[in-house]
């Protein structure tokens, strides 16, 4: 007899469209989503000069919209970046925000589509539920197969040196995404396997995590873990392959509407620091703390890595404690195999720097609630100095 299901919630985008190639006729799916077409794009110099927006540039302006391209997005993105592209959008009348590019290109928009017509000013933003007003149509469209954003609720900024804060709100949630892997191929392998293993982190996390965890959110976590552990090693050493490509972006975005329902924990928590100060990709600093906090959570979680291990390996009959190591051993071997770096030292952390990281670590509570074995200064120490 199963047990009486725990009220949950489920929130994720309006609509999602899989397509191979399907930016290139963007123009035509927008065009019948809505009226608006004063269209802001808010993408990365990179992109925009590789050649890469012509056709999805040319496919909407040959559907009526008129197209402003705001290019200055990067990594970890200052609180100045959200607030230059939406003075852009407003002067030139922007009614419709287009994400197109990486996570932080997507979180940008978000913002953007709130700013464009917000009366609030961006620091009464943050927080969770603190967007009260409304925003114009927002669609997004990733060229990553990783950070999951086009389909969650947050985006992080810099507001500081080295200090990160956050906006939660269902308002920023995309009425429309498409995924178009196509637009993955040239992304080179060691993006490819930091942020495959991103991915993977948010399905992992979000099956373990200790409170908003839901019959809903383990659906998507283990068909992302299947999808993106089946096929990173392949779309690592042969990035022109289509299937691999696609299950990639797939597992990414199923990941991502996981660990929006189920919240990340302490690997995100331990990677937030490494970011700030290091200014090494989300997706990396993600990819060096797994193996260790796997390892930290065999004691609370060994139940559900083993239901894991029966998703990603063969059935056995190992047992639940058996299966769960069979687990953590399969994952760090594919992020070997994988290509990214393994150990702090590889990216140049300095080993006296671990005390500071890990004073900042734990005061990430909002992530660290839902770890399923508690993190304090000393544990978040152990682990920087098992990853080193």
């Amino acid at each position: 007899m199963t047990d009486a299901i725990k009220p949950f919630a489920f929130r994720t985008p309006g609509s999602m469209t899989v397509e191979w190639g399907g930016s290139h006729r963007l123009g035509e799916l927008m065009s019948g989503w809505f009226k608006a077409r004063r269209l802001l794009i808010v993408t990365d110099r990179f992109l925009n000069e590789s050649g890469m927006l012509e056709p999805v540039i040319t496919s909407l302006r040959g559907h009526g919209f008129e197209v402003t391209i705001f290019d200055d997005v990067v990594a970890d993105p200052p609180e100045a970046i959200v607030e230059s592209c939406a003075v852009m959008g407003r002067d030139r009348g922007c009614d419709v925000v287009l994400g197109l590019g990486g996570g932080s290109s997507m979180d940008i928009a978000k913002l953007a589509a709130v700013l464009l017509i917000a009366e609030q000013p961006l620091s009464e933003l943050y927080g969770i539920d603190n967007v009260k007003g409304a925003r114009v149509p927002l669609v997004q469209v990733p060229t990553t197969a990783g950070t999951g954003s086009e389909v969650t609720n947050i985006t992080i900024l810099t507001t500081g040196e080295t200090t990160k804060m956050g906006v939660v709100s269902p308002r920023l949630y995309a009425d429309h995404v498409l995924l178009d892997a196509q637009l993955t191929v040239g992304l080179p392998p060691v993006q490819t396997a930091a942020t495959g293993i991103d991915a993977m982190v948010h399905a992992i996390e979000a099956y373990t995590g200790r409170h908003k965890k839901n019959p809903l959110s383990d659906v998507f976590a283990r068909e992302a873990l299947r999808l993106l552990a089946g096929n990173l090693v392949t779309a690592c050493q042969d990035g022109g392959n289509r299937a691999a490509r696609e299950a990639m972006l797939l597992g990414a975005n199923l990941a991502g509407q996981a660990f929006s329902n189920s919240p990340v924990a302490a690997v995100h928590a331990l990677a937030y620091p490494l970011g700030g100060h290091f200014h090494l990709p989300h997706g990396l600093t993600n990819a060096l703390m797994l193996g260790p906090v796997l390892r930290l959570n065999m004691t609370e979680a060994a139940s559900l890595y083993a239901e894991l291990a029966d998703v990603v390996m063969e059935p056995s009959d190992e047992g639940t404690q058996g299966r769960a190591a069979r687990f953590v051993d399969f994952i760090e071997d594919l992020m070997n195999r994988s290509g990214a770096p393994r150990r702090l030292r590889d990216v140049k952390v300095p080993q006296d720097s671990l005390p500071m990281l890990a004073r900042d670590a734990i005061l990430q509570t909002r992530l660290l609630v839902n770890n399923p074995v508690e993190v304090d200064e000393a544990t978040a120490l152990r682990l920087y100095q098992d990853a080193y």
